[in-house]
């Protein structure tokens, strides 16, 4: 059996439109020294930091390859900045890739072996921009339930929403066109969308779950500036962002999946499924990983 190894630190990470110090929380399973490239695991959200993506950290136990976890900036154990609330012209993807630049060079991680990457929902947003600039030292990438563009993602939405029932789907209609999303009818069809599509575990929530949800709800900069006021609802800086024009860049092996009742629709995998290989996990949503524990390491480990 591989020995468990775990090691915590802080990235300083420099912006500079900011004064105070900054840093990447980030968790290291495994021996980064063992020879194997390390896998760095991108969270999804905006804002949902780490924890939920802690069932990767068995691609150390059952196939050698260390694994990096890292809470982006802005969310969890990293450094918060609730003063950018709003500021849309710096909630930027640039942002993130940047942060993840220092990180890797913090790690030196750019020489042989090299590195995977690892990306969910979100964080296979960022995955896939990072990995069409043809970063030194990536190996592979594996992009679970991410999108090719919120366009398309919108379109996959809609399907899904049609399928709600009625008096859900006119609750979300005249919350958008109000611009009101406090009411008990919007949430709870948010909360109906986001128990058939985004997390269907029964007892709901799963304890993998809740730290994200946690980290979500006590800080909402990132994620209200970025997406919007809910998965159903989008009218932050993502909502016109698009990684089809850069994908033809991508030139390293890459995995895509997404779970057979994902909130990422098969319509928002298929640019980035028709050159790699694709995978379409039965009965399970967004964050199914806990439903598929095994299958979701295997798939990632061989890929």
């Amino acid at each position: 059996m591989v020995e468990i190894k775990v090691e915590e630190g802080k990235a300083p990470f420099q912006i500079p439109s900011i004064k105070e110090p900054c840093f990447t929380y980030y968790k290291i399973i495994g021996d980064l020294s063992s020879g194997a490239p390390p896998v760095i695991v991108l969270h999804g959200g905006p804002g949902a930091g780490h924890e939920y993506l802690l069932t990767f950290q068995g691609l150390w136990r059952d196939y050698g390859l260390p694994v990096i976890f890292y809470d982006q900036i802005g969310c969890a154990s990293s450094t918060h900045l609730r003063q950018k609330a709003g500021d849309r012209s710096f909630w930027q993807e640039q942002l993130f890739q940047d942060e993840l630049d220092n990180l890797i060079d913090h790690l030196d991680l750019r020489h042989d072996p090299g590195f995977h990457i690892l990306g969910q929902s979100w964080g296979g947003m960022l995955s896939s921009a990072f990995a069409s600039r043809q970063p030194r030292g990536l190996r592979r990438l594996v992009l679970a339930s991410a999108l090719a563009s919120k366009e398309l993602a919108t379109r996959g939405t809609r399907l899904l929403r049609d399928q709600m029932p009625p008096e859900m789907r006119q609750a979300l209609d005249e919350a958008e066109e109000r611009g009101d999303y406090e009411s008990p009818a919007y949430k709870n069809a948010v909360d109906y969308y986001f128990r058939k599509h985004a997390c269907r575990a029964d007892p709901f929530p799963p304890a993998e779950l809740v730290p994200a949800m946690k980290n979500l709800s006590e800080d909402t900069t990132v994620y209200r500036t970025m997406n919007g006021p809910s998965i159903l609802t989008v009218d932050g800086t993502l909502k016109n962002w698009t990684v089809i024009p850069r994908l033809p860049n991508i030139t390293v092996p890459t995995l895509v999946y997404n779970g057979e009742y994902d909130t990422s629709h098969d319509i928002a995998q298929l640019k980035l499924s028709s050159r790699e290989g694709y995978l379409s996990i039965k009965m399970t949503a967004s964050f199914g990983l806990w439903s598929s524990k095994s299958l979701f390491t295997d798939c990632t480990g061989t890929c």
